[in-house]
Order: C-alpha cells, then sequence, then structure tokens
C-alpha cells in the first residue's frame, strides 16, 4: 500500500481518501491523485487487489477483494470521513460495497470508468478479448504500450503498468463481476456519489441507470477521454477529488 499523511479539520479528523483500482493494473495507476492529495495535505491509500501488484501471486476472489477494500475503509474511518474511489473493476467492486446491506463507513463515493452491468453478451465479449490479448506471444504487452504511448501523457503513461500487469488474474476476476447486484446496491447507496466517466468510456452503457437509481448522484462526463480517465487528464480528475473533498467538508462543518 502507498499512504500519504496530511492535516484535517480544526479537529484533526481529515477526510481520508481510499483508492481501488482497476482490472489488469494495481496500485501505481493512483501516483497522480496520491501526488496530488499529498500536496494539498490529504490522507490517502492506494490498495493492491488479490492477484494484482503486490499480491499478483494470490488468486483473486470476490471475498478476498471486498475484506481487502473493508480492512482499508474500516482503518481509514478510524481518523475521519471516508471518501472511497474506485476506477472500472474497482469501481464495481466498490459500487457494490458501498451499496451492501448493512452500509460501511464511507461518507462519499466516486465511481470512475464503471457505469456498465457486468452481465451477458457484454461480459462474455470481454472475457473473449482478454483471453485473445493473452494468446499472443508477448500477452499483447506491445499492443498496450502502442496504445498507452497514443492516448496518455508523459507523465501518467508508466503508471498503469509500473506495478505489473495481472495477467493471471484477469479471467478469474472478470468472472466474478458477474456476481454482483448492482441493480439491488445502487439504490441503497444514499452518500453523496459521482460517477465519472470519460467521452469515449466503453462503460458509459448505463451510466444513466446508475444515476437514476443513486439517489442525489451526479454523473460528470470528461470530454475527449477514454476508459482511463484518471491517468487521460488526471488535473480534471483531480479537481474532481477536490470537488468530493469540499463536499465532505461543507457537510462535516454543517454538523
Amino acid at each position: 500500500m502507498a499512504a500519504c499523511a496530511g492535516t484535517g479539520y480544526a479537529d484533526g479528523m481529515g477526510t481520508q481518501v481510499v483508492l481501488v483500482h482497476g482490472i489488469r493494473t494495481s496500485a501505481t495507476m493512483w501516483r497522480a491523485q496520491l501526488e496530488h492529495l499529498a500536496d494539498r495535505g490529504v490522507s490517502a491509500v492506494a490498495l493492491d487487489l488479490p492477484g494484482h501488484g503486490t499480491r499478483m501471486a494470490e488468486t483473486f476472489t470476490l471475498g478476498e477483494a471486498w475484506r481487502t477494500i473493508d480492512e482499508a475503509v474500516q482503518r481509514a474511518a478510524e481518523d475521519g470521513p471516508v471518501l472511497l474511489v474506485g476506477h472500472s473493476m474497482g469501481g464495481l467492486l466498490t459500487t457494490a460495497y458501498v451499496g451492501a446491506e448493512t452500509a460501511p463507513p464511507v461518507t462519499a463515493f466516486i465511481g470512475a470508468s464503471c457505469t456498465a452491468l457486468p452481465r451477458g453478451a457484454g461480459l462474455a465479449t470481454y472475457r473473449l478479448l482478454a483471453g485473445g490479448f493473452n494468446s499472443l506471444p508477448d500477452q499483447g504487452a506491445w499492443l498496450t504500450r502502442q496504445v498507452l504511448a497514443a492516448t496518455l501523457p508523459d507523465e501518467t503513461r508508466a503508471d498503469f503498468g509500473a506495478g505489473g500487469y495481472a495477467l493471471a488474474a484477469q479471467d478469474a476476476a472478470l468472472r466474478s463481476l458477474a456476481q454482483l447486484d448492482l441493480m439491488a446496491a445502487l439504490p441503497r447507496i444514499t452518500i453523496p456519489t459521482w460517477f465519472i466517466n470519460g467521452q469515449f468510456d466503453q462503460l458509459r452503457l448505463s451510466e444513466q441507470l446508475f444515476v437514476r437509481l443513486v439517489p442525489h448522484a451526479e454523473l460528470i462526463v470528461v470530454p475527449r477521454t477514454s476508459h482511463l480517465v484518471t491517468a487521460m487528464r488526471p488535473r480534471v480528475f483531480n479537481a474532481l477529488l477536490d470537488l468530493a473533498l469540499a463536499t465532505i467538508d461543507q457537510d462535516m462543518r454543517a454538523v
């Protein structure tokens, strides 16, 4: 885990940010966000899910992924209100986590690039494509580098792969997403929520449904941006983190 110590409100209880990465990548994808939050004096942690990053040798299971998220959230909640942020697969997992029947101690939530229901033909096609990548001689490494070179700025281009690519965990992780009951979880989310998508994100399919089901949720679409919104437009995404932090700050001071 990577953490940044910071300052908080007058009572010492500053917002704690927990960042959950997407499939194949790791905690390293959040480098630009961790640096931004550290500069602001905000405490943040980016975790590695099982089978990813520093935990590459582990088997990915839905139960262990949720345990990892919950452990980080519970620890963070001891020091202040929690802003939970998830991207792609991490966004789907954290959406289900925040919308659990017993609400976890999360004060506000950002789901990035995750407004699609992981089931049916769409999920099957994604698994098929991922399997095709893995069957290439270099497991798609050359093509991945070309795509990142064409879409990401120099400052963040290396971040997605800095912790290694979790190719072995990919199919198990995709299969597990089909177990998520997001239709039940979404209406249970009552905290301030932002769904952030890139304009050209393939997971925008159900964004209007997500916003309709989550009370008071806001949808923010970042122009000229792909699925990798955190790295393609890091300053914009960091500004949206600041928006969420300001909302928490305002709500806490109003209590």
